[in-house]
């Protein structure tokens, strides 16, 4: 790596994918001019979005642990190739193992954004643990003891822990005692708009288990006069095309550019998202910003963007597929233009505006116009009576 003259830096562990955690660092690094990214590799999947981005991005990788996976190249990268922070005057660290960089930086401001723990770690330890093969599980317990160590003491160095919702603060402060400050990630809801009704329902989340798209798809099989567009890709898209293989109410369209997506949510009558314990979840706040009504499930972070009977609905209680179906049903009966102008005031809680002023504000010291914290929910407004995966991969 060559030396850079940066006194301030942004780190994240690597650009991996065009995703949500690989955005919010690139949106900070435009929106704060003299600060140099550092990453420990940039991968293929994630050019298009690099190439999108005027922020600068420098790898750390080099000699002979490119050689590592991805994690342990990353950790190495961060504790030992980081040289550069030794006299940095403000860091902001975000990800898992960027935050071990924290241990050369001698002086200066320290912050660290939290887009989630170590979830693999933590509270899905045990079910990460359950999929290894049985000859390498002690070896990874053990791993897991010494990261949970040093991911700790490496984050009690900073001077401010941010989150980027209560949920991701109370699983931090649930497994680690450490308190943050909710700081909402940036969405860009600019670019969604209200583009008429498809007739289609949406589908927007990554294909993998813990995001639940199965029992979406097993829903629309039991509704053949409704249509379901499943706008993503994943390791179990094989198995879900098998799944509604006889069902011609079904469509899936693998992953697609940003304004294909902006296109899908745009035209689509609501968007179904029902994961386990989201963090925050980007993708109801672009279909609210797009003025679509949200069938979600009231867990983890879309009880934070989501307000039930308003700009969308809520399943209580463990999901199923009679509640997705009922859900729907609702949804046909009370979407209207009141929800929709709801749904779309709501998003605006979410901004890249609004992040990018709290931000310089905790760095800085600059006055934040439009806190979101100030803005209340649109709760009081309705009036309707009804209402991790395997970190080796």
């Amino acid at each position: 790596m060559k030396k850079l003259a940066a006194n301030n830096f942004i780190l994240y562990d690597f650009m991996q994918i065009a995703g949500g955690a690989e955005r919010v660092t690139l949106t900070l690094a435009e929106a704060l001019p003299g600060f140099q990214v550092l990453v420990s590799r940039c991968y293929a999947a994630a050019q298009p979005l690099l190439e999108s981005s005027s922020a600068s991005v420098e790898e750390l990788r080099g000699g002979w642990s490119v050689c590592l996976p991805r994690i342990l190249e990353s950790m190495w990268c961060f504790r030992l190739r980081a040289q550069c922070l030794r006299d940095a005057k403000q860091v902001i660290y975000s990800g898992f193992y960027a935050p071990f960089a924290v241990y050369i930086q001698r002086g200066g401001q320290r912050v660290y954004y939290c887009h989630t723990i170590p979830r693999y770690a933590y509270d899905l330890y045990e079910i990460t643990l359950s999929r290894m093969p049985l000859p390498v599980r002690p070896m990874y317990a053990v791993f897991i003891l010494c990261f949970r160590k040093y991911y700790k003491s490496a984050i009690s160095r900073m001077d401010k822990i941010l989150v980027n919702s209560e949920n991701v603060r109370q699983r931090l402060k649930n497994f680690t005692g450490l308190d943050a400050e909710v700081v909402y990630p940036p969405v860009d809801t600019r670019d969604f708009q209200q583009l008429g009704d498809g007739g289609y329902y949406l589908s927007t989340a990554r294909l993998v288990p813990t995001k639940r798209v199965d029992m979406i798809v097993r829903a629309f099989l039991r509704m053949p006069r409704h249509k379901l567009v499943v706008l993503s890709g994943g390791p179990e898209l094989g198995r879900l095309k098998a799944l509604a293989a006889s069902a011609s109410n079904i469509t899936f369209t693998g992953w697609q550019t940003d304004l294909q997506v902006r296109t899908w949510v745009g035209q689509a009558r609501a968007v179904i998202y029902v994961p386990v314990d989201e963090d925050f979840g980007i993708s109801p706040v672009e279909a609210m910003a797009a003025g679509k009504p949200v069938i979600g499930v009231a867990e983890g972070g879309l009880l934070e963007t989501v307000v039930d009977d308003v700009t969308g609905f809520l399943v209580n209680g463990p999901l199923s597929v009679e509640a997705i179906i009922a859900a729907v049903i609702k949804t046909e009966r009370f979407r209207g233009a009141s929800m929709s102008a709801a749904c779309i005031a709501q998003a605006q809680r979410f901004t890249t505006e609004r992040f990018v002023e709290r931000i310089r504000s905790i760095l800085f010291g600059e006055t934040v116009k439009n806190s979101s914290s100030d803005l209340h929910s649109f709760k009081s407004r309705s009036t309707s009576d009804d209402h991790a995966t395997n970190p080796w991969c």
